[in-house]
Parts: structure tokens; sequence; C-alpha cells
């Protein structure tokens, strides 16, 4: 037996299991025939029988290998080139596919509302004080259209029975108060809502799909049937309960304005993006009306293993977490009904506008606390405007391959939890996008804190410019963060640091080649070097490299000199960001370091980078 198997392998231990290529396969199949074959067949020429077998066999084995690597590395998130494996391996994550983000921004409301006398002062009138309520749509002259998130009352008290809002005098009549003006600040976010009506035939479809009409779908706000019953949107179909959250009617709403209820859900479904389309579709259950799965809890004293010695406690390992699943239909697939869907959708950097763009009120939904005469009602509501005074943030385009490809990487290797720099990163990548995007975040230690951490962020304008995050995105990131934290750990939420800069070289060019040519050249390949998308905070500027990359344009004999520059403030009628950056002190070693929490940006190519030909 012994002798067999040595046989066996000394037969093979020659043969290469490398050669993958037409021309290795080739060699490899010639060598063997040559050695097997030597009486049958010995000529191998291109026009012999021997060689059309040959080249047949490598181009079959060739052709095979090919697609062997290639169903590898696809199966890899690292390697994948498909999109579509790209996004089957990030939903096999558990991971919902990001499209599109809304921007964000804070809104100024301002009403006018008459006076009243009460103590012998001139005040607002009390009951034409409303409340805006979300939902409520403003628009810019662009037609981007922005939704209130959350309810705006200008009739709210501080502790000291003032109005939250602030107040100033409208017009007068004989020195005194005829109205006043009252403005609050509000959060709005630059998607659209809409309802749509989806007809279900009357059968049994396990697992059914619908999909919605527009693309870049951010929040499914409600689904219901004809019947007015709910569906849930959960993170899996195993997922048989809920929470919901209720207005708090009780004595202590204002403290607490909102309960939550455990809700046991057999109406449920899950979102699944398709970026091939930019469209949303909701999975439900495989179940009927008439049969659906009952809310059983089961015992966990029949599913674990008591421990070795003690008749008393219970394995909290040795347990099979699927002898709780309570489920088996996974859910009610809908039949013989109509849904409606109601869902917020839109987003992208266009999104981004400029401070004073959000200025048309297209939906005003308001209430008062009290009875209020229907011509005083109409004129609080006819005065109702908005304005945003700062830039809008956090839209972002559908993110790219490579992108994505970041994003399930960064949460493959994070936790639960938040333990690691990586694990912090990986959860603000992967924060809805209904809550905003963050384009750049890095981490650094907090001097200040052993035990916390310093996250420093940035987004984008609608050209693509780096811009500071608007406080709504800060104040939705950090609720976000707070689910994931150690209870130990403090997370301070900093804007980066933009330093923009420009690029002058000169260079000889070659006889022969024309100078405007060459230059041109230059400038667009240190543009895409210089793409933002290409830069991270705290990412050094390797000046080695720039010089490679001018000195392999065709038409340069030599690189004379480089010089990087600050730009700052406002110059050539241009406007750039404030900081103040020391090129020669933060020059180590070929190497120009930003400041911590800092990135480079060259924010107008066409003006920043010039160049010069001899």
């Amino acid at each position: 037996m012994a002798r067999n198997i040595k046989k066996e392998v000394q037969k093979h231990k020659d043969r290469s299991y490398t050669n993958k290529d037409f021309n290795s396969l080739r060699n490899e199949l010639r060598r063997y025939a040559l050695t097997h074959f030597s009486d049958n067949v010995i000529d191998f020429s291109d026009s012999s029988m021997g060689g059309l077998i040959l080249d047949l066999a490598s181009y079959v084995g060739d052709v095979m290998t090919f697609y062997m690597d290639h169903q590898f590395n696809e199966n890899s998130i690292e390697n994948a080139v498909e999109r579509s494996n790209v996004e089957r391996l990030i939903r096999e994550a558990g991971l919902e596919l990001p499209g599109a983000s809304p921007s964000y921004s804070d809104v100024n409301l301002s009403i006018v509302v008459p006076s009243q006398l009460v103590n012998g002062e001139y005040v607002p009138q009390a009951a034409a004080l409303p409340i805006v309520k979300r939902n409520s749509v403003f628009s810019t002259a662009t037609g981007v259209e922005f939704v209130l998130l959350e309810d705006v009352n200008f009739g709210h008290l501080d502790d000291e029975a003032s109005l939250t809002a602030n107040v100033r005098i409208g017009a007068l009549s004989s020195g005194n108060p005829v109205n006043f003006v009252l403005t609050k600040n509000g959060i709005a976010s630059s998607s659209k809502i809409t309802t749509e009506a989806i007809t279900i035939e009357d059968k049994l479809i396990p697992f059914r799909m619908v999909t919605l009409a527009q693309e870049n779908v951010t929040e499914i706000i409600s689904v219901t049937d004809t019947f007015g019953d709910s569906y849930y949107e959960v993170d899996t179909l195993s997922q048989d309960t809920v929470f919901k959250t209720f207005e708090n009617n009780s004595y202590d709403a204002t403290d607490v304005p909102f309960r939550m209820e455990l809700l046991h859900a057999p109406k449920r479904f899950v979102k699944i993006r398709s970026a091939n389309t930019g469209k949303t579709s909701l999975r439900f259950g495989s179940g009927n009306e008439s049969a659906f799965d009952e809310d059983v809890i089961p015992d966990p004293s029949e599913h674990a293993i008591r421990l070795f010695g003690d008749r008393s406690s219970l394995s909290t390992v040795a347990i099979d977490p699927n002898s709780f699943l309570t489920t088996q239909t996974l859910g009610i697939s809908p039949q013989n009904t109509t849904l409606s869907i109601t869902y917020r959708y839109g987003g992208g950097l266009s999104h981004n506008v400029s401070a004073g763009s959000i200025a048309s009120v297209k939906v005003l939904l308001t209430s008062f606390n009290s009875s209020l005469a229907a011509s005083t009602e109409a004129s609080v509501r006819a005065s109702t405007a908005v304005i945003n005074l700062r830039r809008a943030s956090g839209g972002e385009d559908e993110p790219t391959l490579e992108e994505l490809r970041n994003v399930a990487i960064f949460n493959r290797n994070s936790q639960n939890r938040i333990v690691t720099r990586e694990d912090l990163i990986a959860r603000v990548y992967s924060m809805p996008s209904n809550f905003g995007r963050v384009f750049r975040v890095a981490v650094a230690d907090n001097p200040r804190n052993p035990r916390g951490a310093q996250l420093h962020i940035i987004s984008r304008t609608n050209n693509g410019n780096l811009v500071t995050s608007t406080d709504t995105l800060k104040q939705n990131l950090a609720k976000y963060l707070n689910k994931f934290r150690l209870v130990s750990d403090a997370i301070d939420i900093l804007d980066a640091i933009v330093v923009n800069i420009g690029i002058n070289y000169s260079v000889t060019v070659e006889k022969g080649y024309r100078s405007p040519v060459v230059l041109g050249a230059i400038s667009s390949k240190l543009a895409s070097y210089f793409n933002i998308r290409s830069f991270q905070i705290n990412k050094p500027i390797i000046v080695g490299e720039i010089e490679n990359l001018i000195l392999n344009i065709p038409g340069v004999v030599s690189l004379i000199s480089i010089n990087i520059v600050n730009k700052t403030n406002v110059q050539d009628n241009k406007i750039y960001g404030t900081y103040n950056f020391d090129i020669k002190q933060n020059l180590d070693r070929g190497m120009l370091f930003p400041p911590i929490g800092g990135i480079f940006e060259v924010k107008y190519p066409n003006e920043d980078i010039t160049g010069r030909g001899v």
C-alpha cells in the first residue's frame, strides 16, 4: 500500500498547479504529452494536429481558470470588482445598502402675532402662538424641498415662564406695539414626502416584494393596509416585536413627551435597496391572516444545559439561539388589500444649498393651543416665513464602488459596540442616511481625558467642497453613537480643520512639445491627484509623489521648482477657509503634515494649480 502511494506521489510530484495562463498551460500540456504519449504524437507545431489539440485544451483551461479566479475574488469584499457582488456582500454582512443621503439645515422660522395688554404690559397674544408641525415643507428657488423634522412650538415657555422664542416689536401705533415678530429655529431635511398606493391581488405569495416608484428612499414613515392595520419595519423578518413611541398624555408629559411600548408585529417588512436602480423594495413574510404564528415564549430551561454539579444554575453558553425563534412564517404576506406606503426620498450633493436659499413656505402645517378667530389664525399663517442662516450639509451622492467596499470592511471589522477606533469610525459611516452622512472622519486621543476620544468630522457642499457639518448632523451623530459607546467612554464631536492650499510649479519643456499642452496635462494630473475623494483627515502630502507625477508627464525634461502655498480668506475674488497654516514648519523629510484633525483641500483646481514652462 505504502509503495503504491509513493509511486503515485512520484508520478505527480513534478506537475505544476500554478500554471494558469494560455502559454504556461500549453507548455505544461506539451511536456505531459511528450512524457506519456511520446509513441503516439511527437509533432506539436502550430500547423499540426497535436498543436491544434494543445491550443484547444489550453484555451479552455485559460478561460476556466480566469472564471475560477474571478469567482473566488468576487466572494471577497477586498477584491470584488462587480458592484452587484459588493452589494451582495454588504447585505450578507447584515448592513443596509446606502444610497444618496439628504442634507440637513437649521431653519429660522418667523411669525407675526397681534399684541395684547396683560397687567399693563403689551405682550404677544398667547392664543395666537402656533405650533408649526413636523412635515411642513419649505423650498428653494431651484425646487429643492426641505421637510421640517420636529415641531416648532412658538408658545413654549422656559422655567421662568418666558417665551423661548426670540421676540421683538413689530408695528407701532401711538407708541404702543400693534404686533410682535417671533423667531425660532427648527431642523429640516432635504427630502420629499409622498404616499404610494399599491394594490395587492387575492393570492398568497410567500415573501412578497413590492418596489417603490421613487429613488433614494431614506425613510419609510408608515405602511397601512385597507383595514388600517400597520406593517412595521424590522431589521430581519425573524424579529417579531418592535418598539413604538406614543405621545405621553400623563402628568409627566412635559418632562417625558413620549412613551415607548413593545408591540407584537406579525405584520412586518424589511427594506431592501438596489444600487442598480436606486429603488427600494419592501419584503414581507410568508404567512397569511388566518394562520400566523402565535406569540409563544419558550422556556429557557428546556434549551439549556445545567452546570456541572449545580442543579440550580443553567449554562448561558450552551444554548441554541434558533430554539428561541418563535416564528415559522416570518410574518404575514399581504393579500387582497391595498397598501398605503408613506415615505421620504431624495438626497445628493446638490441638496447642500447655500445660506439664504431656503426661503419659501410650500406646505404649512400648524395647530393652536387655544381657540382663535379665523381671521387672526389666517393672518398668523400668512405671516410665516423661513430662512436658513447657514449652508445645509450632510447631503451625499450614492457612494462609489470603493466607498461601498470601505463601508463593508469597516463594519466587518467592527463590533456591536464601540471598543476600538475602527469600531468608532465604522459606526460613523454606518449611521442611516436619513440622519445625514459624514464625508470624512478621523479619531484622535483626547488630551484632557484618557478615556475619551476626539472625533473630527467634515461634510461637503453641493459642488464637492468641504464644509463644516451642521449642528443638526452632529446632534444626530451624537445620539446614534450613544447607543454603541461604552458607558465610561466620552466622545467629543469636533469640526475638522480645512487647510486650503495651492500648487505652483515650474518645469523645463522638451523641444518639440508645446508648453501650454504640457502644462495643461500636468495641471489636469495634479487636479486628479488632489481630488478631495482621495484625501482623508490627518493624511499628509508626500511631495515626492507630486514630483514623480510631474516628471512622468510626456514633454517634461526636468522639474525646476514646486511650491505648496496656503490659501486663506478672500484671494482673487475666491473665498477660502480662515485657517492659517505654516507650510515650512509642518514640512518634514518630504512630507507635509496637516494639523491634528486637519484635511488638505485644493478648493479651486483651475485657479489654485498654476504652472510655468521653460
